[in-house]
């Protein structure tokens, strides 16, 4: 695992830090096995003595039974987000609610609570402070949130679909006349870097780049996954040099020319923030609905020309197995009574917006007798309050978008192996396939009819509802 950036010391102010480098693109903690945890019977008491661990194997293969056990104590839960890393987590959706629109009582900035932490915790890459719109309150928050929701409006829709046509067209023809691909890999998790790339202002030719060091920071161990992260940071630096030179129409010229005026600094934050934030969720929504969409005969119409579409799919995941599972942390700014758990002030207390979701009103995937994507109520995937995903549209886009190319092209794919052999990654905070293999008739660049490679026959998708 990446070391973490370096900490500010308390005193300092939001939104500066001492010349600190943007550290460590967000991502899941490594963590060793873990044993078989058993249910604890009988009220919790005020030493909060964790009842599950997030991580780990069991955690991975059913989360859900991992909140129901933790539903038995509340709308709030100790629990473990790495070895001896404690937290509570909400797990009710008033709760949920109450905590995410309050923030007079509850803070997003983490710096107090990381001076617990050892200096190479697993989890600072995740919690720990910057000087981003993730770990800030009040004006500081909104300056940043601004910056990054004023230079998404700069980008029309049909221009954010266009693109995504366009890449997910060259990545299906990379993998389109081999019979098998691996989704994840090949498709579910490059795409959004490619785009990235694209919207922020560097040509094709640098994408790879940045994919191959996000995959290492994701994948590698850690001397990988160091020399991965300052590639990554190389990246970034290489990308603000070339805007300072020669400004374009993309997000990283509209980040610099804001009326907010940032700092180099908080101009680098931004945009390790927005590609960390984007990447990782957006790459899992599309994995998530085409697994959905792959393993539940209700879909599996879909594929020919069924009545439920990729909307659907993806809004199926929103509701019931959202890619983000476990985040939102905050941390009470006093001590506070909150839905009968007394917690003391700085406690870092995270929202499952898997479980309360879930707790809010499990559905089942859009079917006869049921609305198409009309759900049993808001989903919490995009969380809620002033830190909401400032462009849940973009994403909505974005993975609706890849998937109906993939489905477009490649109308007979079926998944490689057993539904039970899919595989999740360990961490507490994304709902992650760690690959999703499948197989379809290949297509060829000189097959008659139009091809991903003879983009100007390509079909179209019905537009969105």
């Amino acid at each position: 695992m990446t070391a973490p950036p370096p900490r500010p010391t308390p005193s300092s102010p939001p939104g500066a830090t001492a010349s600190s480098p943007p550290g460590p693109v967000p991502t899941e903690p490594s963590t060793p096995a873990v044993p078989k945890q058993e249910p604890v019977d009988g009220p919790v008491p005020a030493a909060r003595r964790a009842v599950a661990r997030l991580y780990g194997p069991e955690f991975a293969a059913d989360p859900e039974a991992v909140y129901e056990r933790l539903r038995r104590y509340g709308p709030l839960a100790p629990v473990e987000i790495s070895p001896d890393v404690p937290a509570l987590l909400v797990t009710d959706y008033r709760a949920a609610l109450d905590l995410l629109h309050d923030e007079g009582t509850w803070s997003k900035d983490s710096r107090g609570w990381q001076e617990t932490l050892p200096a190479g915790s697993p989890v600072l890459p995740m919690l720990g402070w910057r000087p981003n719109v993730m770990f800030n309150d009040g004006d500081v928050h909104a300056r940043y949130r601004r910056v990054i929701t004023d230079g998404f409006e700069r980008i029309a829709p049909h221009e954010l679909r266009a693109t995504v046509v366009s890449i997910a067209d060259a990545l299906i023809a990379d993998f389109g006349a081999d019979h098998e691909a691996d989704l994840m890999g090949q498709f579910a998790r490059v795409l959004p870097l490619r785009l990235f790339n694209r919207l922020f202002g560097l040509p094709d030719s640098h994408s790879d780049r940045l994919i191959s060091a996000i995959a290492g920071m994701l994948e590698g161990d850690p001397a990988q996954a160091s020399a991965a992260n300052a590639e990554f940071e190389g990246y970034v630096a290489e990308l603000i040099s070339s805007k300072r030179r020669a400004r374009g129409r993309d997000l990283t010229s509209w980040f610099m020319d804001h009326p907010a005026e940032l700092s180099e600094e908080e101009i680098t934050h931004q945009i390790v923030l927005t590609m960390a934030a984007g990447h990782e969720p957006t790459a899992n929504l599309i994995g998530n609905a085409l697994a959905r969409m792959l393993t539940d005969d209700r879909y599996y119409g879909t594929l020919s020309g069924g009545a439920l579409t990729p909307r659907d799919a993806i809004q199926d995941v929103l509701l019931n197995d959202p890619p983000v599972a476990n985040y939102a942390a905050h941390f009470p700014q006093r001590d506070v009574d909150f839905h009968g758990t007394r917690i003391a002030a700085g406690t870092l207390v995270m929202v499952s917006l898997a479980a309360a979701g879930a707790q809010h009103g499990r559905t089942e995937a859009p079917g006869a007798g049921a609305a198409s994507g009309s759900g049993g109520g808001a989903h919490l995937a995009w969380s809620a309050g002033a830190h909401t995903c400032p462009v849940p549209r973009s994403a909505l886009l974005i993975a609706t978008t890849a998937i109906e190319r993939l489905t477009a092209w490649l109308s007979d794919i079926e998944l490689a192996v057993p539904r039970g052999e899919l595989a999740h990654r360990l961490g507490p905070f994304y709902r992650a396939l760690t690959r999703l293999p499948v197989r379809f008739t290949p297509i060829r660049p000189d097959q008659a009819g139009a091809t991903p490679w003879d983009t100007s026959a390509a079909p179209h998708p019905a537009p969105p509802a």
